[in-house]
């Protein structure tokens, strides 16, 4: 990844830019359908890093280079580790590939897929670990693990479930088949579908909205969101009330409360 936002140097396989406080990484291997290799795993998670702690950034969108979005591992490099022991390759996923989701989970910011094309593998995982997904009518989608005798390692077998049912998921993972971008927004893996070449302009102008929300707020919908998957109501409206003590105290929710009562008063 380059120090200089925006620019690419020879072979770079990760593009960073920000522009607006949204933050765009780009998986740029167009040659290879952006399939990821471990030193893009890396230049991923040092970016995702970058992203959490840069106040700068508000928004974050990811998106693929080319006519893919992600084709998942690389094939060839996986072939150089066959002989690799069970121990060393559960600590090369554990290590590497699963810092994805562990990374995008401390991110209190908003994370948004611009699905450009093909995402297959773990490069549907890595989309289905982000927020929102927003599809061009084009992109096609399969959980092809079960292709090439796998399971899903990069975190697919959670988060799948979470967005379309255990027994949708089961059949995606079952069968490997695709599904065009409509089927996928009509199961409920993508928030929506945009002509190709609307696809990218359509993202950007949402995640400028977003990121012109407060900041605290959306990490705290994030963040209430996310937990309260995990717990009991009782919690939640705990933890919720917490929240809510603490917005009401920044000077944005001050200055947008006495704006409105200015309104009224004047209207």
């Amino acid at each position: 990844m380059s120090a200089e936002t925006g620019t690419r140097d020879a072979g770079e396989d990760l593009l960073f830019s920000v522009a607006e406080g949204v933050a765009t990484i780009t998986l740029n291997r167009p040659e290879r359908k952006n399939a990821f290799t471990f030193p893009m795993i890396e230049a991923w998670t040092a970016a995702l890093q970058r992203c959490r702690t840069d106040a700068a950034i508000r928004v974050v969108v990811v998106t693929g280079a080319g006519s893919a979005f992600c084709s998942g591992g690389d094939i060839v490099e996986m072939g150089e580790r066959l002989d690799q022991p069970p121990a060393r390759r559960k600590e090369e996923l554990h290590g590497r590939i699963q810092r994805i989701p562990l990374t995008l989970e401390d991110l209190d910011k908003p994370v948004i897929a611009a699905l450009n094309g093909v995402a297959t593998g773990a490069g549907l995982d890595l989309a289905l670990m982000c927020d929102l997904r927003y599809a061009a009518q084009s992109a096609r989608f399969a959980e092809t693990y079960v292709r090439v005798g796998l399971v899903p390692g990069a975190g697919g077998a959670h988060f799948l479930p979470r967005l379309v049912g255990t027994a949708k998921a089961l059949e995606l993972f079952f069968t490997g088949d695709f599904v065009d971008a409509d089927e996928a927004l009509r199961i409920g893996l993508v928030n929506g579908v945009h002509a190709d070449a609307d696809l990218m302009p359509a993202v950007a102008a949402l995640a400028r909205k977003i990121a012109q929300a407060p900041p605290l707020t959306l990490s705290l919908i994030k963040r209430a969101v996310y937990q309260g998957m995990r717990n009991d109501l009782r919690t939640n409206l705990d933890l919720i009330s917490s929240h809510y003590a603490v917005v009401t105290a920044t000077p944005e929710h001050r200055e947008a409360v006495q704006a409105f009562i200015g309104q009224r008063d004047r209207g």
